[in-house]
């Protein structure tokens, strides 16, 4: 068990009744169709984060498919989505006694009044709960220092207003040997760990697993690159439901070239398991 391990929290909000259940809820309009208005608060310079948009539409897969936990999610992000109202469209490819597999696309209205679609996702769900309890790796949880000798967006200078909003919804507290991009020495390893959680203390469920693998500062800071990193395709594996506490993730990237790079993601639960894994292939500005 890993030192430190639950977040400091005088009032800890529940699964089903937080901040982030409230803004990933989907209002099913008619079967296949489902309405939600997307948040402001889950932005980065702007635009909707990634990891949001995916758990937005792996809830109304759920609310489609007929079992209820996404075990893959393959996402491609084809126009940048802002904060407002969407609507997403889900389809059943097929159903099996252990696995279901949906489609789904969310659109929203350019200023013209057009339709645009923002993503469209290919996902299989099960059910994590029935899976056996049988592991048999050679992973190993990513080497973090206790929490309270990690560092946050508190811990620095006050950030400008540059309209970015979900880091007062995430606890996220920095490894200190990733974080020299910070304070201008990066390290020129594309590295980034951290603990993860929600601000307001709701423990992990599989759909905050899939805002998990993508809400650190991407690893092309430590390359020493500034700026947006837009995700171009994004696949996330669930593997086990994790355990109450903080969650662990460890991001890498190993190759950079032609102006984008690959980012895998692991995320480890407080009680060692390996829960989620992620790779995403995102555009970076060089020079």
């Amino acid at each position: 068990m890993p030192e430190a391990a639950s977040a400091p929290s005088s009032s800890r909000a529940l699964i089903g009744d937080s901040e982030f259940d409230r803004d990933t809820a989907v209002v099913r309009r008619e079967p296949g169709v489902h309405d939600i208005d997307l948040s402001a608060g889950w932005t980065i310079l702007g635009a909707v984060n990634g990891g949001y948009l995916l758990a937005v539409l792996g809830r109304a897969l759920a609310d489609t498919l007929p079992h209820p936990d996404p075990f893959t999610i393959s996402a491609h992000y084809l126009t940048a989505s802002r904060p407002g109202p969407a609507v997403v469209r889900t389809e059943t490819v097929r159903t099996g006694r252990t696995l279901s597999t949906g489609q789904a696309s969310l659109f929203q209205y350019d200023d013209a009044g057009n339709e645009v679609e923002r993503i469209r996702v290919l996902a299989s769900y099960g059910d994590l709960a029935a899976l056996p309890d049988d592991v048999r790796t050679s992973a190993t949880p990513p080497p973090i220092p206790p929490l309270e000798q990690c560092f946050g967006p508190e811990d620095g200078p006050a950030p400008a207003d540059d309209g970015s909003t979900i880091a007062d919804r995430l606890m996220i507290r920095i490894d200190p040997a990733t974080l020299g991009w910070a304070l201008g020495k990066p390290s020129g390893k594309g590295e980034m760990r951290s603990w993860f959680g929600l601000a307001d203390g709701r423990d992990a469920d599989p759909f905050s697993l899939l805002l998990a693998v993508d809400a650190l500062p991407p690893t092309a800071f430590e390359l020493g690159l500034k700026g947006w990193v837009p995700t171009v395709e994004l696949t996330v594996h669930v593997r086990h439901r994790p355990a109450p506490g903080p969650l662990r993730v460890s991001i890498t990237t190993r190759n950079l070239a032609g102006g984008f790079l690959e980012e895998d993601a692991e995320v480890w639960d407080s009680a060692d398991r390996l829960v989620a894994q992620s790779r995403q292939l995102a555009r970076v500005r060089l020079g």
